[in-house]
């Protein structure tokens, strides 16, 4: 898959050491990154700088990702943007809410870098 312009993932993490690490996964693959450290920082910077792909862990202070993605949804200038899920929650239910709350994707944690870029470039094509 070629890219024309690089393409900006927006994650929304709470854990530090998560954000650093999916963000520099992701811009050792060529992608432009965006963190937010909280669902409603996630949302203002969504709507803000527009960005390709969006990455939001599920249990954070505040606005959950569940909650993040439906207010993302009904958001008309965010509402196309692609979201993957990544949380530790690994139930069955817990991937069936997140594609009911507007999620495109869910990947599990822990991860390997292979399959967050994978999940991140299968949901912009």
């Amino acid at each position: 898959m070629t890219m024309t312009k690089m393409a900006t993932v927006l994650i929304v993490e709470d854990a530090l050491s998560e954000l650093k690490l999916m963000s520099h996964y992701l811009q050792e693959e060529g992608f432009c990154v965006i963190g937010a450290a909280t669902g409603s920082e996630g949302l203002d910077k969504a709507i803000a700088q527009q960005p390709d792909v969006i990455v939001t862990d599920v249990v954070m202070p505040g606005i959950s990702g569940f909650e993040l993605c439906r207010k993302l949804k009904r958001t008309p200038e965010t509402q196309t943007v692609p979201i993957v899920i990544c949380s530790s929650k690994k139930q069955d239910i817990d991937r069936l809410w997140g594609m009911r709350q507007g999620a495109d994707a869910y990947l599990t944690k822990p991860y390997t870098r292979d399959e967050l870029i994978q999940v991140v470039k299968t949901v912009l094509a």
